[in-house]
Parts: C-alpha cells; sequence; structure tokens
C-alpha cells in the first residue's frame, strides 16, 4: 500500500504540474480539495483521467468520486480495491 501511495503522490505531481512540491509534502490523509492540496474541479477531471488511464478504474457516480477523491489514501484505497491487474 505504502508503495502505492507513493507513486500515486508522483503521479499526481505530475498530472496536476505541481513540480514545486516533492512526493514527501504531501501528506496521503489530508484532503486534495478545498484544505490541503485546495485542488479544483479541473484538477478532479485530471485524477478522473489518471485513475482510467493508469489503473482502468472508472468512477460510477458523483458520490463515489467524492468518497475515492478525498486523499491521497483514499485513492489509493479504491485502486487496490478494484484493480484486477
Amino acid at each position: 500500500m505504502e508503495q502505492l501511495i507513493a507513486k500515486l503522490k508522483s503521479e499526481i505531481i505530475e498530472v496536476l504540474n505541481l513540480s514545486e512540491l516533492s512526493p514527501d509534502e504531501i501528506d496521503e490523509n489530508a484532503p486534495l480539495f478545498v484544505e490541503g492540496l485546495g485542488l479544483d474541479s479541473i484538477d478532479a477531471l485530471e485524477l478522473i483521467v489518471l485513475l482510467e488511464k493508469n489503473y482502468g478504474l472508472k468512477l460510477g457516480t458523483a458520490e463515489e468520486g467524492k468518497k475515492v477523491l478525498r486523499s491521497v489514501r483514499s485513492m489509493a484505497e479504491f485502486i487496490r480495491e478494484n484493480n484486477k491487474g
């Protein structure tokens, strides 16, 4: 799980062009939106694309999206529970 979290942090930095951050500076339990990283709705779309492209996973509903995209750890848990590969 920790390897997946580290990988996700790097992918998030790359996809969202957060080059001023290092993976160590991202708290995997902190909220991604509003507080924490302070991401917005455009960033959410980028994260959804990341899940689809890198892990072959789709979010079914907006409610599921809110739950999955809450933090890096929640994204990692979703990937671990749903990734068959």
